[in-house]
């Protein structure tokens, strides 16, 4: 008789949506157009990567993606000894988006253990290579840390701050890349992880947003940053958060930017029965999701996620510093009911939604990179007086 890890791991293998040649092609496909979540990654060296696996063996995935990405690891320390800053800098970079899917979406083997600890390395040397740098802070929290990546503008003696939070499998290392757009327009960028990945040290659970609170804390104690003019940003299962800490912080915030976050319906056995099987997502949505939860079974997450609705918690109605919204009217991963449940109750809203795009309002034609430029960084620009 099998026991129940067997049991666990094939219930979790049988919501797989893709067979190793299909997630092969698309893997490749989304690399070459720089599609979700295989940013800046050269076709070349998915090529590389893909044909060293076989299966859809997690281990084969870490190893495959690790190996391209020594390689660049390599480089970049060969540039350093050479005093080359600027080769360094481009290679570790280069090295950590290899060791980011190479543990993606969730480090569910040894090899993907190690590869997420290379990630990491990797990138903080790239943060102090680049100008401004990224500087990872550690503020203690409840017997434990909260880590978090710090970018100040430079010539700017106490800016504003964006506090920046992760989602469920792009974590703050991502964040804090795709954050610099605000530095040039004199804005600090706080970028923090999710409970329940990466770093955070609290489980998805209601009033994890004590998390980000405490990082207000912190950002009201430095000397170096504006305490008074603090806005959060939430991306996808981010936002669930940042909307939280718009309820529990109205006080001490100036805006919140809620992007394709769950809210009610989302959480709801028949959404996420769906949800389930989405090909949207690359590959292992559903232990990527155990892994977040803290779940062992899929159907130990349908009974808990209920729990996390934001209507049933009777948080919509509350007040909330001004909240910016956005959505793609055809989002596969959250409901667009979701959206207008929260844009139809409590403090008014400003909202933007792409009639074509999925989540995160993400199209073929509205690249991410599209929305932050051109929806996000002026909507919080204006919520600082800047």
């Amino acid at each position: 008789m099998a026991d129940a890890g067997q049991t666990n791991a094939w219930q979790t293998r049988s919501w797989q949506t893709r067979t190793w040649d299909e997630l092969k092609v698309e893997t490749q496909a989304r690399v070459d157009r720089g599609a979700y979540p295989v940013f800046g990654i050269r076709s070349e060296d998915a090529r590389d990567a893909l044909a060293a696996i076989r299966s859809l063996d997690p281990d084969e995935w870490g190893a495959a993606w690790m190996a391209v990405g020594d390689r660049y690891a390599g480089a970049a320390e060969a540039a350093g000894q050479r005093g080359d800053g600027p080769a360094a800098q481009a290679a570790w970079l280069a090295a950590w988006r290899l060791y980011t899917l190479g543990r993606w979406p969730v480090a569910s083997s040894p090899n993907k253990a190690e590869s997420q600890v290379r990630a990491q390395r990797a990138f903080a040397a790239y943060g102090r290579l680049v100008d401004p740098p990224i500087e990872t802070i550690r503020i203690p929290f409840e017997g434990k840390e909260i880590v978090g990546l710090l970018q100040r503008p430079a010539g700017v003696a106490k800016p504003p701050v964006l506090l920046s939070i992760g989602g469920s499998d792009l974590w703050k290392d991502t964040v804090a890349i795709q954050s610099r757009a605000f530095l040039k327009h004199g804005i600090a960028v706080l970028a923090l992880d999710k409970p329940g990945t990466g770093d955070a040290p609290l489980p998805v659970r209601p009033g994890s947003e004590r998390i980000y609170s405490a990082a207000i804390d912190h950002v009201l104690a430095r000397a170096d940053l504006d305490s008074t003019s603090i806005v959060v940003r939430g991306q996808s299962w981010g936002s669930y958060w940042a909307a939280r800490t718009g309820y529990a912080e109205a006080a001490r915030l100036k805006g919140v930017v809620f992007q394709s976050g769950p809210v009610h319906h989302y959480f709801q056995r028949a959404w996420q029965e769906q949800a389930f099987r989405t090909k949207e997502f690359l590959f292992d949505y559903v232990p990527s999701r155990l892994h977040m939860l803290g779940q062992r079974t899929v159907e130990d997450a349908f009974t808990f996620m209920p729990t996390l609705s934001l209507l049933d918690a009777g948080l919509i109605d509350k007040p909330t510093p001004p909240m910016l919204m956005i959505t793609g009217a055809k989002d596969t991963q959250v409901p667009f009911r979701d959206f207008l449940l929260l844009l139809e109750n409590g403090s008014p809203k400003h909202a933007w939604v792409n009639p074509q795009g999925q989540t995160m309002g993400r199209s073929l034609t509205v690249k991410d990179d599209d929305i932050t430029a051109g929806v996000i960084v002026p909507w919080v620009r204006e919520r600082l007086r800047l």
